[in-house]
């Protein structure tokens, strides 16, 4: 999770959000060459006399700045589009959950096990135990098993919400009368937290979400004690 005056992406623990990293810095990394070339270039005008001011004319230099900025935008969005479709790729999930949205609580259903739902609610300040986070605890976690394709299905019951786990590299809006779906994997254990991302009414900032990754072993034996 995040800490006190974080500047950069929290760690990633999925692959895509490895691969959005890595294009995030990619990017970056260009921003930061082209802004580098403007700089020394508005520095140059300014500091010396053109003595050559033919050259501003000449076809060639069209040419290039026609197509570079073409082939700077190619090299943009060759991964950009990778990422996308690797985002929207499902290989055979090995459990799907349902998660919908409802002012102001997240309620999530284990499509594949018989009367394993329950509703998450926000812990109040008051409640917490020593060690607890302050507006990221719930009362029920989602348990799931790391190091395995998981399929969420999300929607909501009242207005626009969105499930949002940034260390996993996910944001699904959940929009009544529609069902989005988005995968995650965990590559390691651990408790990872998000936030609803979209404003949906007064008690928006108390709608944490709460991922708990386990081995296998762990989340069978967590699903069998709670049927």
């Amino acid at each position: 999770m995040a800490y006190p005056f974080q500047l950069g992406f929290q760690d990633a623990t999925s692959p895509i959000m490895e691969e959005l990293l890595h294009f995030h810095d990619h990017a970056l990394m260009i921003v930061f060459l082209i802004s580098s070339l403007v700089l020394y270039l508005i520095s140059v005008m300014l500091t010396t006399n053109l003595t050559h001011t033919s050259t501003m004319d000449a076809q060639e230099v069209e040419t290039i700045w026609t197509i570079l900025p073409a082939i700077i935008l190619i090299m943009i969005a060759l991964p950009s589009l990778r990422i996308l479709y690797m985002m929207d790729e499902i290989n055979n999930p090995y459990l799907t959950v349902k998660t919908l949205g409802h002012q102001w609580y997240w309620s999530y259903e284990y499509s594949d096990y018989e009367d394993l739902t329950f509703d998450s609610y926000m812990i109040p300040t008051q409640e917490l135990k020593p060690g607890e986070l302050r507006l990221l605890e719930v009362d029920n976690r989602v348990v799931l098993p790391m190091e395995l394709t998981i399929r969420m299905l999300i929607s909501s019951e009242d207005v626009l919400h969105s499930w949002a786990i940034p260390s996993l590299g996910l944001k699904t809006d959940a929009i009544p009368g529609r069902l989005n779906q988005t995968t995650l994997m965990s590559t390691r254990p651990g408790l990872y937290y998000g936030q609803c991302s979209e404003i949906c009414g007064s008690n928006h900032s108390f709608m944490p979400i709460v991922l708990e990754l386990v081995p296998l072993k762990f989340f069978e034996k967590w699903s069998s004690s709670t049927l």
